[in-house]
């Protein structure tokens, strides 16, 4: 009954084609013709027609363009390509929520899966309590409610609140220790300065490893930086290494031309921006995020490999120093975001996101560029130009000739890893510093006075600031605590995993459960801090006088303590003191219009503010002390 369709359709196709012959056939005689199409448009017609009595294509067909009718020949086509990929729900059935390469990420997915409290799932929801473990049923500490199957605790931070305060909150309802699960891992969350003494002291050493996560093997030489290393002989030499060549006090005092000479640079650079883009009222803005991240990244980098990337005299193209810049700024960025398999290991081939393609990309910049940094020394030793000062990848590569550090690494991994490892130690935490600090000085302009009053008695207005001048700036000392206070540079203090079982404040600790630190809660503890969230430098001139950073009180701990504490105190504190005195003491500092800054806090690893600090200047000394 249907042979008429299948006939005239081919004879229909067959015309077509000679038509096709006639009109566009080369010197030949002959025609250029791409069959898999033609077979494919004389079939969908056939079956078309057969099937609903319309003709798709060629002449007399039954749709006003071609759009309608390719459009409907695409939707087949995917169709049948659909059919035939790989989808993780076919394996793996109990992942049947999870859309990989899809249009939804993993968050998006399980969120709008859950978002009726109704749902059929919702009686799987874990209650408050205190539990106890069926292996050998010691208690444990009291758990968060609300986790879900498979992912846990993960959904509770897929909003815009920042961890560290979606954190205390919990500690508001649960108390100062709880766990949470964030997939596959248990992490226990501390937030009391008495419980963190504990595990930074009498179980340090069960909490002396980090974590392993995707981050640091793609962009940290496989774990070879020495902050994400595993505890180990490796671990305790490098870290010994950075802290004898690099951030002993001895080393530093040897480098202390380098602070000094990059912030008169910094300093005089300001100065002939005010004199060149004032205003009529004789005032500049500038954005100082920017500034202190120029400043502190010259002073690292310098004494890391003896470049100055930005400003005047500088070593090198600023695009090459911005490249390098914005490297570091995706690796702390890449370091902080969510990555599947960091809480679903066995998912360690499923890339989300794109994150491990961008941390890959990133470790190949940061090792381009650090293997330049190495051939350029390399190059200065065989030439012969490499005596007088030298710096960490000199020294590096000296220690490096004459010993054998590590099976699993060699020289010249080591000498990168550990050279990234402290740019990015010396250079964002400063940067966050410097910045929370005077945006804190500017919404309170009465201590930004009596910082100035200091620095005017102290150093006067007819020589430049002196790191010998910091001993006697007992006001500015005690605005950077308090800055420190309110703003660690990490709220989440870097977390540790349990090298073994362990008792933490009563409560078992499992093996491999996280170990996730609070500071910005047990900062902000109205049981040790009158006012807590209120920005009073005076504290640390008479209440809280004794307490210093260096990791011994535990109260007030923002570079961390124990083994694992960050080996750069001596160094950001000399930095920030320097770097912030000298701004003050050369420049008067206002806001656009007096207005408030705004305070708001960026996502990441680090606690960099989210918005541009733009401020106006205006020169306070006599243009002779700027170099003029």
């Amino acid at each position: 009954m249907l042979k008429n369709v299948r006939a005239s359709e081919v004879d229909m196709s067959i015309k077509e084609m000679y038509q096709l012959c006639t009109k566009k056939k080369i010197g030949t005689g002959q025609v250029l013709v791409e069959m898999k199409r033609w077979f494919g448009e004389l079939t969908f017609n056939v079956t078309i027609r057969m099937i609903c009595g319309k003709r798709y294509f060629g002449t007399s067909c039954d749709c006003e363009d071609d759009e309608e009718a390719l459009g409907c020949q695409k939707a087949v086509r995917d169709f049948f390509h659909l059919s035939g990929l790989f989808v993780v729900s076919d394996t793996f059935p109990f992942l049947g929520w999870l859309d990989a390469e899809g249009d939804q990420d993993f968050m998006d997915v399980m969120l709008s899966d859950y978002d009726d409290d109704n749902h059929q799932q919702s009686n799987l929801y874990v209650r408050p309590r205190t539990t106890k473990s069926s292996s050998n049923s010691k208690r444990t500490a009291p758990e968060v409610a609300g986790a879900w199957p498979i992912i846990g605790h993960l959904h509770l931070f897929a909003g815009k609140e920042l961890p560290h305060i979606t954190l205390g909150a919990m500690t508001e309802k649960y108390g100062p220790i709880f766990t949470i699960q964030l997939g596959m891992h248990r992490a226990l969350v501390v937030s009391s300065w008495e419980v963190v003494k504990e595990c930074f002291t009498t179980l340090d050493i069960a909490f002396a490893s980090h974590p392993r996560v995707v981050a640091f093997e793609h962009m940290g030489y496989n774990y070879a930086m020495f902050n994400a290393a595993p505890y180990g002989p490796y671990w305790r030499e490098m870290r010994k290494i950075a802290t004898v060549e690099l951030l002993s006090n001895r080393r530093l005092e040897m480098l202390k031309y380098v602070r000094a000479s990059e912030v008169d640079m910094s300093i005089k650079e300001l100065y002939e921006l005010c004199t060149k883009k004032k205003n009529e009222a004789g005032l500049v803005l500038a954005e100082m995020k920017r500034w202190f991240g120029d400043l502190t990244f010259n002073v690292a980098v310098r004494m890391i490999c003896g470049k100055r990337y930005f400003g005047t005299n500088c070593d090198c193209e600023e695009e090459e120093a911005r490249r390098c810049q914005k490297a570091m700024r995706d690796f702390f960025h890449l370091s902080g975001v969510f990555v599947v398999s960091d809480s679903f290991p066995f998912l360690g081939w499923l890339d989300v996101g794109g994150y491990e393609r961008a941390m890959k990309r990133t470790g190949k910049e940061l090792d381009c560029i650090l293997q330049g940094w190495l051939d350029e020394h390399r190059l200065k030793r065989l030439s012969g130009k490499s005596e007088g000062d030298q710096d960490f990848i000199d020294v590096m590569l000296s220690i490096l000739e004459d010993a054998k550090l590590s099976d699993q690494y060699d020289a010249d991994t080591i000498n990168k890893s550990t050279s990234l490892t402290l740019i990015g130690g010396a250079t964002d935490t400063t940067q966050v510093t410097l910045t929370w600090a005077l945006s804190l000085l500017l919404n309170n302009r009465h201590v930004l006075r009596k910082a100035m009053d200091e620095l005017d008695v102290h150093v006067g207005r007819d020589r430049h600031v002196d790191e010998s001048d910091i001993k006697n700036l007992v006001y500015l000392q005690a605005i950077v605590k308090e800055t420190l206070r309110l703003y660690p540079a990490a709220p989440l203090a870097g977390p540790r995993v349990a090298r073994e079982d362990c008792t933490v404040a009563g409560y078992y600790v499992q093996k491999g459960t996280h170990l996730i630190v609070n500071l910005s809660k047990i900062q902000r503890d109205p049981r040790v801090w009158t006012d807590p969230s209120e920005f009073q430098p005076e504290r640390f001139l008479t209440s809280h006088v004794e307490m210093d950073v260096r990791g011994q009180h535990f109260e007030f701990i923002p570079f961390g303590s124990g083994r694992r504490m960050c080996p750069g105190v001596s160094f950001a504190l000399q930095v920030v003191h320097l770097a912030l005195a000298s701004l003050l003491h050369g420049f008067d500092v206002e806001t656009l219009l007096g207005a408030p800054v705004d305070m708001t806090e960026g996502q990441g690893v680090t606690n960099l503010k989210a918005t541009p600090l733009e401020v106006l200047l205006t020169p306070r000394l006599p243009s002779e002390l700027y170099g003029y």
